[in-house]
């Protein structure tokens, strides 16, 4: 059987506070964990259209972001594929982008879209011009790497931590 190859994607700018929370999320991901082949892991930035290669490369896509929704800052959700493809999400911060899904959407125009998106995010306190993850923000990447780690194991992808034995497990369901 063929393991499907999966990308871990963290998205945001880390000079707007709260707003860089995927990128900081990709780069402890990437510090703290061994990375097995066939998973890809890519600090997106604020690339933009530029990232439709990576999106393109994957089977299996998780997106890690900031999502400006109505909910307390630092509240976490997960959104399955169904919920990206619904459209109903916010992905824009900044009305001058492209969008996350209008990048989706050009991937499936070209035929190279992956067979499944999912986003865990957290939604942001401080969003203003500055270095640093907000009080609400900052105990939530761990979070959100437990429930990554949880995802991937569900793909078949166990995380083993560097420098020690413990592995991520099934520990924590998170509803959307």
């Amino acid at each position: 059987m063929k393991t499907k190859k999966i990308g871990v994607l963290g998205i945001g700018n880390l000079l707007m506070r709260d707003d860089g929370f995927g990128v900081r999320c990709v780069g402890e991901l990437t510090r703290n964990y061994v990375i097995p082949d066939n998973l890809d892991v890519l600090d997106g930035g604020t690339a933009g259209i530029m990232l439709s290669p990576f999106i393109e490369s994957v089977e299996v896509l998780y997106i890690l972001d900031s999502v400006n929704l109505q909910d307390t800052p630092g509240a976490v959700h997960r959104f399955t594929d169904a919920d990206v493809q619904s459209g109903d999400i916010q992905t824009r911060m900044s009305p001058h982008q492209v969008g996350l899904l209008e990048i989706l959407e050009l991937c499936k125009l070209r035929g190279k879209a992956p067979e499944r998106v999912e986003m865990i995010t957290v939604v942001p306190k401080d969003l203003t011009l500055g270095l640093g993850l907000s009080s609400e923000v900052e105990p939530k990447v761990d979070e959100v790497l437990v429930i990554l780690c949880d995802c991937l194991l569900l793909d078949g992808f166990v995380l083993e931590k560097k420098g020690n034995t413990t592995q991520c497990t099934n520990s924590l369901l998170l509803k959307a």
